[in-house]
């Protein structure tokens, strides 16, 4: 079995990589998809393909189109969506990312710290489960490629 695991979140630190990189210590067959991670290429897409657009409200939103058409091309191809909530940004793309996995019926893990409960405790209970960590988010994904 192979699976596609979209990874909805902040793009400012590194825990896709760490996600990865516990995957592949565990030899788990997934690939990883998710919103571009290079926050220049994501604002300016948009003006790359439109041209350029009179003031940054226009610039945004063609390149908000542009995002959100790969947002929901890669979701649909997901077997699995991660979403990581974490203390330091605001999460407005993750908390919408998490709704459409959940519109789309596909199966949702929720990381988020405990500081984050109350906040998210609609969504939480949206998804199929909630854990705290990255390194609780693989062992659950591990789980599904155990046998016995």
């Amino acid at each position: 079995m192979k699976l596609t695991v979209y990874l909805a979140g902040e793009i400012h630190t590194s825990w896709r990589d760490e996600l990865k990189e516990k995957a592949k210590a565990l030899q788990l067959n997934i690939s990883f998809v998710g919103p571009m991670e290079n926050h220049d290429r994501s604002d300016f897409i948009g003006e790359e393909i439109l041209g350029k657009q009179p003031d940054e409200i226009f610039r945004d939103e063609a390149a908000s189109s542009v995002n959100n058409f790969r947002t929901q091309v890669l979701m649909q191809k997901a077997d699995v969506v991660i979403a990581l909530f974490g203390d330091k940004y605001r999460q407005w793309n993750t908390a919408m990312d998490a709704s459409a996995a959940v519109s789309l019926g596909k199966p949702l893990i929720i990381i988020r710290p405990k500081t984050l409960h109350h906040p998210l405790k609609e969504l939480s209970r949206k998804a199929n489960i909630t854990v705290e960590t990255v390194n609780q988010a693989i062992k659950v994904l591990a789980y599904l490629f155990e046998e016995k």
